[in-house]
């Protein structure tokens, strides 16, 4: 099959690397793949540019761009596109306006989160408008179709939900190795529980929530350290925020990485805080390296997380009980290991990229649904 993807950039995310991999699979699989990004291709197209897939930037600008839009309908076309795939909100309607007249065979559209951010409004109008000419919309967990029907923005004949993957046999588990270089790079004592979390700083995930849980964490166990791995708009707020708790020994800003598997693997608890979140492939990935997991009880997060086998979870917005849900398998060493297991035997099962590609082809091939 000819397949587009559309999405509005490949930078560092959680959207963009699920498009990653779904596109290297697909490629792998014999499909002719490319990507059409509405604005700048992203620091992470060399990775498909380095299997020859096509990669193009729009370089859309604000507002009606017809240039941006005559640059995507080109490409759709001259790949002789068959299946447009395209990737939440704004990806779509663009896709969708640009794509009229061709005829392309099938048209999916996966929304990768809840669709709860601050500028909804106008968004969602023009979404729900380019439904009409949408054949399946995806949600990426059960909570995100039951929500996306409630609020009446996807009708539930066209929804189905194709849960994200991993290339699980790429993550290994946690190891003592890791962990020992993980301190001393952060020049910490080898007793120090390493508490980390992965994903763009902004007010989603919460990392000022996180932030107040763990000084209470600190208080208790005074060598603790977090690890923020990732970037964004709030990393000197919440900076500003570690000096004035008096955390700056103890919390650890290491920015946008292309190391993450290593990362994670030096980690003894993963902790996802955040207050939306669709079917979040950091879990994923905390599964895949048998780390256990204290997360907020949003989103998909409660589909990936089983409290009490792999993990945690408590209320979102609440940082005395993400403290206690730290401290409760700091302490408990056993049962934090076991946690561990019981996610990475989970994601075998249930998290593969293999399995998500497998659903979406279903879906690109389906021609009654």
């Amino acid at each position: 099959m000819n397949i587009t993807h559309v999405v509005e950039n490949l930078n560092r995310g959680g959207l963009e690397r699920m498009v990653l991999e779904l596109v290297k699979i697909q490629h792998r699989q014999g499909h002719r793949c490319q990507v059409v990004c509405l604005f700048e291709t992203g620091s992470q197209a060399h990775e498909l540019d380095a299997l020859g897939i096509p990669v193009i930037g729009c370089h859309k600008r604000d507002g009606v761009d017809f240039r941006a839009l005559a640059r995507a309908r080109r490409s759709f076309a001259r790949h002789g596109t068959e299946v447009l795939h395209t990737h939440n909100a704004v990806a779509h309607y663009q896709a969708v306006l640009a794509s009229c007249g061709l005829g392309i065979r099938r048209i999916l559209n996966t929304r990768h989160g809840m669709g709860v951010n601050q500028r909804t409004g106008r968004r969602e109008w023009l979404y729900r408008r380019a439904l009409a000419h949408t054949d399946t919309v995806v949600t990426v967990c059960q909570a995100a179709l039951r929500d996306a029907v409630a609020r009446g923005i996807v009708p539930r004949v066209k929804a189905e939900v194709v849960p994200n993957g991993i290339p699980v046999n790429l993550f290994a588990p946690a190891s003592p190795d890791m962990r020992l270089r993980l301190l001393e790079a952060l020049q910490l004592p080898a007793h120090a529980p390493l508490i980390g979390t992965v994903g763009r700083l902004n007010w989603a995930k919460d990392q000022i929530g996180l932030i107040r849980a763990f000084g209470q964490v600190h208080a208790r166990h005074p060598h603790a350290a977090l690890v923020l791995i990732g970037d964004g708009e709030l990393r000197a707020h919440l900076q500003q925020r570690v000096n004035d708790e008096g955390l700056q020994q103890a919390v650890h800003f290491l920015g946008d990485r292309n190391d993450v598997q290593a990362l994670l693997r030096g980690l003894d608890l993963f902790v996802l805080s955040s207050l939306s979140e669709g079917y979040s492939m950091a879990l994923l990935e905390a599964c895949a390296t048998a780390l256990p997991i204290v997360a907020t009880d949003v989103g998909g997060n409660g589909e990936i997380v089983h409290d009490g086998h792999t993990g945690r979870l408590v209320p979102a917005g609440d940082p005395p009980a993400l403290a206690e849900a730290m401290l409760a398998l700091i302490q408990a060493p056993q049962k934090a290991s076991a946690c561990g297991r019981a996610a990475r035997e989970w994601v075998e099962r249930n998290g593969s990229l293999e399995t998500m590609a497998g659903r979406y082809d279903r879906l690109y091939q389906d021609t009654e649904h």
